[in-house]
């Protein structure tokens, strides 16, 4: 089986997300035949690194074998049960330690199958919990440039124009409020007048804030000081609305502390985990929320004071599984530690583009470490440029545009990080001197 066989067969049959197919009639798909640790393997026996956690979920790398171990025992007595009015040992114990690791105060698991339907739930769940305590609050507020992901109601809150502009007829009401424009405080304190500035006009209206805790993702991997936070849950509950910390993306460890509203200080009313919540295996997310907001919703039977909401795979046995073998990991070593020296290295390694003339900023968030380039129209497609360069190079990387970020695997090394660096420098020089 070539490489080429295989390709040849995905583009009969597939439609890829993000892609423009086009695309491959001239760049083959590359198919993958196995993968371990940090690295991919090809059909005909190429690697490559992972350097962004295959879209930003394999925290522990591939093929882990305490992960893989706990699947494969857990498919030995149940796969899967309707979580309506049933329930399993591992989502139990998956939300207790949740509970326990999680901010203070949050005490109640709501899982879906996906990030894009963990947003759905909590929109639905703050604006129900609103009603239920007589208030029709139906806006939602978001940071400019933030990405929330891509079903309707997910996408009608983010404000990333590629994403977003097509869909606007079919998308509910929201409004932004300016992102801090860099990771100094004083940009925080701006940015946080302006949102008071629209709470004093609108807060009446106003279902939820919802934002990604230090960096926003698809948006272009900017990155705020954490006082912004701190200070936007205080105007949250002055003025009675909710906040929701999307950390979908920056949750279990990727940017420093387990979950970034730790370096707030702060108890969102809803936070939302997926991605690395399973380390990568399976589709699994949870909205985790207040005894508060729960005993709204709890009642003697009434259909329209009760969340009824639902997934087919809803608290999936084998994702459970996963979830709690990737805690397991982070509880039997010393992962958050072991980061901080990994986010030293990169920090080391970003260091080699500043100063260049096509860098417009390098900026890190524990391990999110981006170089943003600046001068090229977008139809040069810089990003996809430097993508296929690195790939000939066995290095995995998709910039968003022509903002270039590194996310690897928590396994990875010093030393493959620096490949990884090496990669992208020879990408530049190929492309952008």
């Amino acid at each position: 089986m070539t490489n080429a066989m295989i390709s040849q067969r995905d583009r009969d049959v597939l439609w890829h997300p993000c892609t423009q197919m086009k695309d491959h009639e001239t760049f083959p798909i590359i198919p993958i035949a196995r993968g371990r640790g940090i690295y991919l393997e090809d059909f005909e026996g190429k690697k490559y690194i992972d350097a962004i956690s295959s879209w930003w979920v394999n925290i522990f790398g591939h093929a882990n074998s305490s992960i893989n171990n706990k699947i494969k025992e857990q498919l030995e007595s149940l796969e899967h049960v309707i979580l309506a009015g049933f329930t399993h040992e591992g989502i139990v114990r998956l939300s207790e330690r949740l509970v326990v690791l999680a901010p203070d105060g949050l005490s109640r698991c709501f899982y879906a199958d996906n990030g894009s339907s963990a947003i759905e739930v909590a929109l639905k769940m703050s604006y129900h919990a609103h009603k239920n305590n007589g208030a029709n609050k139906a806006l939602f507020v978001s940071l400019s440039n933030s990405y929330h992901g891509e079903t309707l109601g997910a996408l009608s809150i983010g404000d990333v124009a590629l994403y977003k502009e097509t869909y606007e007829p079919l998308l509910i009401r929201s409004v932004q409020t300016p992102v801090p424009h860099n990771q100094s405080i004083e940009a925080a304190g701006k940015a946080l007048e302006a949102f008071e500035l629209l709470l004093k006009e609108k807060s009446n209206e106003i279902a939820a804030l919802i934002v990604e805790p230090l960096v926003q993702g698809a948006g272009g991997m900017v990155m705020y000081h954490p006082y912004f936070l701190t200070q936007a849950k205080v105007l949250c509950e002055r003025y009675g609305v909710h906040f929701i910390a999307d950390e979908i993306m920056v949750g279990f460890g990727r940017t420093g502390s387990m979950f970034a509203c730790e370096q707030a200080g702060i108890t969102p009313d809803f936070l939302i985990l997926s991605k690395g919540l399973t380390g990568g295996y399976l589709p699994l997310s949870v909205v985790m929320t207040t005894d508060t907001v729960y005993n709204t919703f709890y009642c003697d039977y009434d259909p329209y004071r009760s969340f009824l909401h639902s997934h087919s795979y809803t608290g999936n046995a084998l994702a459970c599984a996963a979830a709690n073998a990737t805690l397991d990991i982070f509880e039997n070593q010393n992962v958050i530690e072991v980061n901080k020296l990994l986010s030293s290295a990169m920090a080391k390694e970003l260091l080699r583009f500043q100063g260049r003339t096509e860098v417009k900023e390098i900026r890190q968030c524990g391990m999110i470490g981006v170089i943003e380039l600046h001068g090229f129209d977008p139809s040069v497609r810089i990003g996809v440029k430097i993508h296929r360069h690195c790939l000939g190079l066995g290095v995995l990387i998709r910039p968003l545009g022509s903002v270039i970020y590194v996310m690897p695997p928590y396994v990875i090394t010093q030393i493959e990080l620096t490949i990884v660096f090496d990669a992208i420098e020879s990408a530049l020089n190929e492309h952008c001197v």
